[in-house]
């Protein structure tokens, strides 16, 4: 499947844009991008939580190889079932000596909408201007990669059923 990025706006440093078109029901790519434990499986991290719920935080140890000494930690933002799900988080925080705490998050969006052949999934993640100079780039490019697998993730996850 084609994933494509929304460059209409041109090119940008502050948000990165992914969509993808799943030739399953919006039900069933809901379920995979709001439950916690789907959401997981295909995202490769182990949350704590089987829900993700408005206004709470939820972590989890990352299952991706490499990466299985990170604790992957998000502040649920919004929920619209079968729509719209969003979260907060520090892009990239990958080094365990950092503390990231203090610095702006980037907002995810989960964008669904249902088209005749399936589902068309966005994900868009915003704020990374806000994101100090000295990783900013990195984040981005890290990012721009790790959405590109991820859609490519939960495409198979989904036609699992």
């Amino acid at each position: 499947m084609k994933i494509s990025s929304d460059t209409s706006k041109g090119t940008s440093t502050d948000r990165i844009e992914k969509q993808i078109l799943l030739r399953a029901p919006r039900s069933r790519v809901w379920r995979a991008v709001s439950n916690a434990d789907e959401f997981g499986k295909w995202f490769c991290v182990n949350f704590n939580g089987k829900q993700f719920v408005a206004g709470q935080p939820i972590q989890g140890k990352i299952t991706y190889r490499g990466y299985e000494h990170l604790v992957m930690e998000v502040l649920v933002e919004r929920i619209e079932p079968e729509h719209h799900l969003s979260f907060r988080w520090h892009p990239a925080a990958v080094d365990v000596t950092v503390d990231y705490s203090s610095e702006p998050t980037t907002l995810v969006e989960f964008k669904l909408s249902e088209v005749d052949s399936g589902t068309l999934l966005r994900v868009i993640e915003s704020g990374f201007d806000q994101i100090p100079a000295s990783r900013r780039a990195e984040a981005f490019r890290m990012n721009t990669g790790g959405w590109e697998e991820q859609m490519l993730n939960i495409e198979k996850y989904v036609a699992k059923g």
